[in-house]
């Protein structure tokens, strides 16, 4: 059950007012070191349930905020609304409210690339880097050009087309997120049908899908990838773990390839029997992997 994989005691859920808008966040622990978690399409902050409490017991201060157009966070509308400007501006909201200089950002799948792009842009207000199954901009850019990232991209261009992806996704209340989730997912028993159900709903939610589908849509449609390639891209000068899902059936793991080029500082964990969900097919394993990496780094 959904309430039964979150220590509910643990998380307090609230609205945070960052960036002019109002994020509801999981929040949870009281240490000096924030640890912001950014969750990925099509799911909320609720997708952190596993790593949430463990972090906030070994000493962190933890945010998994919904992402703006998600769950109880405010919907702007408009395609320019979901900028990855504005979404790195989110970022340094949430620090800012949380009253930090620096966090250790944690992402997965669209808030790795919002975690990759911020450490890029932003490097003093990141202590640490956890990127869960997301690719590196420039090297997306680079696999993105063969056919064996192309067929698995297919979504994004169809996520261009006006209105024709919301129908599509919200039909059968949300019968193809669902569908999703059931292929995506390699240890489906870690990912119950009430939590489904709940992603589900929320993504049918007035308002929802629109922004959910316009992260894609402002990085291809509105220019946002064509304006951070013109800037180029930095190496990041932070240290960073990358854990990837072998069995993820929307990124290649060549992805990794030569991702050395673009990090001074980089570990990658590689879990062969997990999928694009890795920290819900193997959330033990995960959450393990990040505290033993935040501990070797923070304590040296």
């Amino acid at each position: 059950m959904v309430l039964n994989t979150v220590d509910t005691q643990a998380v307090n859920y609230q609205q945070i007012a960052a960036n002019q808008l109002s994020f509801r966040v999981a929040a949870s622990g009281s240490g000096d070191r924030l640890v912001l978690c950014l969750h990925g399409f099509p799911e909320s902050a609720i997708s952190w349930r596993y790593q949430i409490a463990p972090l906030a017991q070994a000493g962190f201060q933890v945010w998994a905020p919904d992402l703006r157009g998600y769950g109880g966070t405010t919907r702007p509308t408009g395609i320019d609304a979901y900028r990855i400007e504005s979404l790195m501006d989110d970022v340094t909201g949430l620090l800012d409210a949380a009253e930090v200089q620096r966090a250790i950002l944690v992402g997965h799948d669209w808030g790795g690339i919002i975690a990759w792009y911020y450490a890029m842009r932003h490097a003093d207000r990141v202590e640490a880097l956890v990127i869960v199954n997301a690719p590196h901009p420039a090297c997306f850019e680079r696999e993105v050009r063969h056919w064996r990232q192309l067929r698995r991209s297919w979504y994004m261009g169809f996520f261009q087309i006006p209105w024709l992806p919301e129908a599509t996704l919200s039909a059968g209340h949300g019968y193809v997120l669902g569908e999703i989730f059931g292929h995506m997912t390699i240890h489906r028993e870690q990912m119950a049908d009430d939590l489904v159900r709940l992603y589900r709903r929320q993504a049918c939610e007035p308002g929802a899908l629109t922004a959910m589908v316009n992260y894609y849509r402002a990085v291809l449609r509105g220019g946002g990838a064509i304006r951070q390639r013109r800037m180029g891209y930095p190496t990041v000068p932070i240290p960073t773990l990358v854990i990837w899902g072998l069995r993820d059936h929307a990124l290649v793991h060549q992805n990794l390839d030569r991702l050395n080029d673009f990090v001074t500082d980089l570990t990658v964990v590689k879990i062969a029997d997990a999928g694009h969900f890795v920290h819900e097919d193997k959330p033990e394993q995960v959450t393990r992997e990040i505290l033993t990496w935040l501990h070797n780094k923070l304590t040296a």
